[in-house]
């Protein structure tokens, strides 16, 4: 079995709309995972149907119990995250600010205080209309530990694709080179980056690939909107080149991308010009580069 990752330096590439258009073309043949946890969207494009659901705990929260606390003000003096607040008289923890670290626990002298698990968000396991089944995940708002809840996602991805005997899991993965970048990338055979031809575009190209780079996992690239500037395009290739990144595809900008999406569709479903046929090659590219790896 191979992991396929696709991943952008920064936000509004593409990269959604092309991991749920290979994910379509790969049929029944392969399991979607979508790591993006914080920004979810790939079950616009793929109307998972969420069969299965479960919560997800990371961390934990303190809890000031009423009945016991005896009002004197220790915890909130002690609370280095301001978390623990007066309402109506009564001390309270401010469950977006709590870190959870326990301190104010620990020294409530009548043991009024407690940590207990933090419900972070909910997993998904879904059947979605390609016939295949899709892992997904929703950060609750202002939750953390978005990267614990990327590697679950991918666990389940992997134990439903080596039970079903596939050979492919494809991921969409967050934007940046933050934590849960860092973990969509553990396990994975190939990564996929998605740019486009501005400086940003570049720039943050360079540094997802300085990340990737470290976990010395092969690699290649396609430059979506590619004939919005040539200068930069032809910068990016360069760059693509000199650092052995395969070039896999120039798909150039076209708004059939977003009448696609305004219709739940991706792009290979709704268009049957020379963009499907470039994502199609693609894609061929994409599989033959994840089974010469190890």
């Amino acid at each position: 079995m191979k992991e396929i990752v696709i991943i952008s330096g920064k936000g509004g590439t593409g990269k959604t709309s092309l991991t749920a258009s290979f994910a379509v073309l790969g049929g029944s043949d392969i399991i979607a995972a979508d790591c993006d946890v914080d920004a979810a969207d790939m079950h616009l494009l793929l109307q998972p149907d969420q069969a299965e659901s479960e919560d997800f705990f990371s961390g934990e929260l303190a809890q000031i119990d009423p009945e016991i606390c005896e009002q004197c003000g220790l915890c909130k003096d002690v609370c280095r995250y301001d978390a623990i607040r007066i309402v109506n008289g009564k001390h309270r923890v401010e469950p977006l600010d709590c870190e959870g670290c326990g301190y104010c626990a620990r020294i409530c002298p009548v043991n009024a205080i407690t940590n207990l698990e933090n419900n972070v968000g909910l997993l998904y396991r879904s059947r979605i209309r390609t016939g295949s089944k899709m892992v997904h995940a929703r950060m609750k708002v202002g939750a953390e530990n978005s990267g614990k809840l990327v590697a679950r996602v991918k666990k389940e991805a992997k134990i439903i694709a080596e039970n079903e005997k596939k050979d492919l899991v494809i991921v969409d993965g967050s934007p940046g080179v933050g934590c849960p970048v860092v973990s969509s990338l553990s396990g994975a055979n190939y990564i996929v980056f998605v740019t486009e031809p501005t400086v940003s575009g570049l720039h943050d190209l360079e540094r997802v690939h300085e990340l990737v780079d470290r976990f010395s996992i092969p690699s290649g690239c396609i430059i979506n909107k590619a004939d919005l500037n040539e200068g930069k395009r032809l910068k990016i290739e360069n760059f693509l080149k000199n650092k052995g990144i395969n070039h896999i595809a120039d798909i150039p900008y076209d708004e059939n991308f977003t009448k696609s999406m305004m219709q739940g569709k991706t792009i290979v479903e709704f268009d049957n010009s020379q963009l499907k046929s470039i994502l199609e090659n693609s894609w061929e590219q994409i599989k033959e580069y994840a089974k010469q790896t190890k």
